[in-house]
């Protein structure tokens, strides 16, 4: 058999004051909820705007891919369904629109504009090392 002994000192009390416990309690708590917000519920959100965006920018002849990997050309945009036309024998499947993971044609579109962006930014890089080297040359000349 435990026996258990606790000994106390003259007018001292062991026991934790309530009003500093809850006040950490309190500030973990506001910190968790802060943590999930920016790992979880914000990122979430930015992903459902995206895949909004993405749903609402289709046209007639882009090349989707479906959540269920069925590929296809849009030949037909309805409310809320698509007509899509898959393969060289020209099968016609009608989807709902939430069903379409990605835009080929957007991405593509996406990437040659990002393409276009490196090139102009590394001639500008290009013309600014130009110019200092001018001027170097010119202060040279001097």
């Amino acid at each position: 058999m435990l026996s258990f002994v606790t000994t106390a000192s003259s007018g001292t009390s062991t026991a934790a004051s309530p009003m500093g416990g809850g006040t950490t309690m309190l500030i973990m708590m506001v910190g968790l909820l802060a943590v999930m917000y920016f790992m979880v519920i914000r990122p979430e959100n930015k992903k459902k705007k995206e895949q909004e965006a993405l749903r609402s920018s289709l046209h007639k002849g882009d090349k989707i891919t479906t959540i269920g990997g069925i590929m296809g050309k849009i030949v037909d945009i309805k409310d809320d369904k698509i007509v899509i036309e898959t393969g060289e024998d020209q099968v016609r499947m009608e989807l709902q629109k939430w069903s379409v993971m990605t835009n080929h044609s957007a991405e593509k579109e996406k990437s040659k504009r990002a393409a276009e962006a490196r090139e102009a930014a590394q001639k500008a890089k290009e013309e600014k090392a130009r110019e200092k080297e001018a001027k170097k040359a010119e202060k040279d000349m001097r």
